[in-house]
């Protein structure tokens, strides 16, 4: 039996049994907000009780009640409707913002800490010119340069959010790297792709699951910003970052429920995304410090 296979057994089980340990209490409670969101957002069509782009002006401002459970917005759309329909775009522009930079900073950052040198070099330069460009800033030069929308708000934060996930995975990927295992495994004539893949990528997976979790927090933060700017979400798609935009002026009229609504489920959202994060890593590690 080869010296790697013994190592890496006894950490995946040393780790699994954490697991359960930080997930408790708290974080069973997060993990379950995140799964009803999730639910909401899967089940919008089919749960809603009204479409929720179209409204009636003689229905503007309804209060809460039988017919509108949440009542209405300045257009007359049922808010209940909108705020299931806003989980889907909220959720899904966060999930490939971080799918993205996940994939691209893990890439990065296993490439760096395998070759080193001046690879790991031009790898760091890299990252130091993407985190010269603050997430924000760089969403809205792209949003300029292509047009306004979801799709671009995505790519762009994803670019942004690379080099803090590259940054992080890099520490813990050179860590492991030093350790027996993996040379015992180069010793073994295994190349440094089956090696990374095999051996480095698993043993840095709980790092990469506990920067995801916070860092999908962040970015419905972000994403929510550039729909209130209104650069991501266009009306009159529901999404809850335009829906606190366009509660303004009915919250300086005296109705304060779309704009409240809209930005309890961002704040609902993001806590439990960070307490999962919390609960993966012990620590803020994996976010954006």
């Amino acid at each position: 039996m080869s010296a790697e296979t013994l190592a890496l057994p006894t950490r995946r089980r040393r780790r699994g049994g954490d697991l359960a340990n930080r997930l408790r209490p708290l974080g069973v409670i997060a993990v379950a907000v995140v799964m009803l969101l999730a639910l909401a957002a899967l089940l919008a069509p089919l749960i809603a009780p009204y479409d929720p782009t179209i409204g009636s002006v003689v229905q503007r401002y309804r209060a809460p009640g039988p017919e509108h459970l949440l009542g209405t917005d300045q257009s007359g759309r049922d808010l209940l409707s909108r705020l299931l329909y806003g989980a889907r775009t909220s959720l899904m522009g966060a999930a490939v913002v971080v799918l993205l930079a996940g994939a691209g900073g893990t890439v990065l950052a296993l490439v760096a800490t395998w070759f080193g040198g001046r690879v790991d070099a031009f790898v760091g330069r890299v990252l130091d010119l993407l985190f010269a460009f603050p997430n924000l800033l760089l969403a809205i030069l792209v949003v300029a340069v292509f047009g306004t929308g979801l799709a671009q708000a995505t790519v762009a934060l994803a670019v942004a959010y690379v080099p803090y996930t590259a940054r992080v995975l890099r520490s813990v990927a050179l860590r492991e790297r030093r350790l027996a295992y993996v040379q015992a495994a180069e010793l073994q004539g295994l190349s440094g792709v089956v090696v990374t893949t095999r051996h480095l990528l698993p043993n840095i997976a709980p790092q990469i699951l506990t920067g995801a979790a916070i860092n999908f927090g962040y970015a419905m933060i972000d994403l929510a910003a550039l729909s209130y700017l209104g650069l991501g979400v266009q009306a009159p798609t529901a999404d809850w970052g335009l829906m606190v935009s366009q509660g303004q002026d009915s919250l300086l009229q005296g109705h304060p429920q779309q704009s409240l609504l809209a930005g309890t489920c961002i704040v609902v959202a993001v806590a439990a995304f960070s307490v999962i994060g919390e609960r993966l890593g012990g620590r803020r590690a994996g976010g954006r410090a």
